[in-house]
């Protein structure tokens, strides 16, 4: 099969070379993963040192950029060649071969509309974007709210996000959360930035106003599923399909409303579990402050939302490999709140 041509990387392998564990990495990246349009095709020259291993397991292991289920539909569809002719995914290397590797758009690129909507933008360079999401705006397309999220202004102010997954997308906040959110622009960036997140090395911290007085500090370790009898719902649960989550807990101060006592709370994730933050409080008994799902409905009239803002995040550059850290303010309604609990930010 004879695809487009584009200029080649070519890539001499030596057997050293083959000593990383890029398999593992890989395999858990997700499998839509996209290219940017001036992404070059890769050439590599296979060595003895893969004699006898899989198609797929060595590409994925020399060009680990790229996760191991995308590989694998670039073989399937055509887009990988060893020594001139279409690759098959489970074949065995001989280790003297030829490979192009042509990468390709995901099939669902160009499935959302760019929409001119204002973006508080934090910081940006060639590999990220860093922005500061306001509450009230959900972050990616889905049933019920097709238009005005977070993707959709991402692809106006940046087209060639759509070349990259989910428009550079790899985490999310709630819809009513405000906050830090970092942005790949590049498929590596993206690829990287999932990796960090999946070893659990971005930092990321959020203030939360709760109900009541919990302890200065302390660590909820408790895995999280779908409610059983809510499903929009998430609970701490004992189920096999339970997974873990780590919340990291510091109170900052306390305060009333009207006669009800409540804290400020820093939180720092180590997880990303859907309402991580407002089911772990919820389990200690302190459920955040206008939380309309989890919280004390007959108190719903304090604040219009759960009273959280993503405030800190910190990662390692994918492209300079250095530690970089971003911080806001606290938005403004928060502010109002925490002011009229009595509360002075520190």
């Amino acid at each position: 099969m004879t695809k487009n041509v584009k200029p080649t990387t070519t890539v001499i392998l030596s057997d050293s070379d083959l000593d990383i564990d890029a398999e593992v990495v890989n395999e858990d990246v997700e499998a839509d993963e996209d290219f940017s349009s001036d992404v070059e095709n890769i050439e590599l020259k296979l060595t003895s040192a893969v004699c006898g291993e899989r198609l797929d397991k060595t590409i994925s292991k020399l060009v680990p950029q790229y996760s191991r289920s995308r590989i694998q539909q670039w073989i399937e569809d055509g887009y990988v060649t060893v020594d001139g002719v279409p690759g098959r995914g489970k074949m065995t290397v001989l280790g003297d071969e030829k490979i192009i590797i042509v990468p390709q758009a995901a099939p669902d690129e160009g499935a959302y509309e760019p929409e001119d909507i204002p973006l508080d933008v934090v910081y940006e360079d060639d590999s990220l974007i860093v922005i500061n999401k306001a509450a009230g705006m959900v972050v990616h397309p889905a049933a019920g709210n097709w238009s005005g999220t977070l993707l959709n202004a991402l692809l106006f102010r940046w087209p060639e996000l759509l070349g990259v997954p989910r428009a550079g997308i790899v985490h999310r906040l709630d819809k009513d959360t405000s906050g830090l959110m970092v942005v790949a622009k590049t498929l590596i960036a993206h690829t990287d930035l999932v990796r960090q997140l999946q070893d659990r090395s971005v930092k990321r911290e959020y203030y939360a106003l709760v109900w009541g007085t919990p302890n200065v500090s302390g660590t909820v370790d408790a895995p999280m599923a779908r409610h059983p009898r809510d499903r929009i719902k998430m609970a701490v649960s004992r189920s096999v399909l339970a997974k873990p989550a780590v919340t990291h807990f510091q109170r900052i101060a306390t305060g009333m409303l009207e006669k009800f006592p409540n804290s400020l709370v820093a939180c720092q994730l180590e997880t990303g579990r859907t309402h991580q933050i407002r089911v772990h409080m919820l389990s200690l008994g302190f459920p955040l402050v206008g939380d309309p799902l989890y919280g004390k409905q007959h108190l719903a009239r304090f604040f219009p939302r759960q009273a959280l803002q993503a405030r800190k995040l910190g990662l390692i550059h994918p492209e300079s490999g250095e530690h970089v850290e971003w911080e806001v303010p606290v938005a403004e309604d928060f502010q109002a709140l925490i002011k009229a609990a009595g509360i002075s930010l520190p």
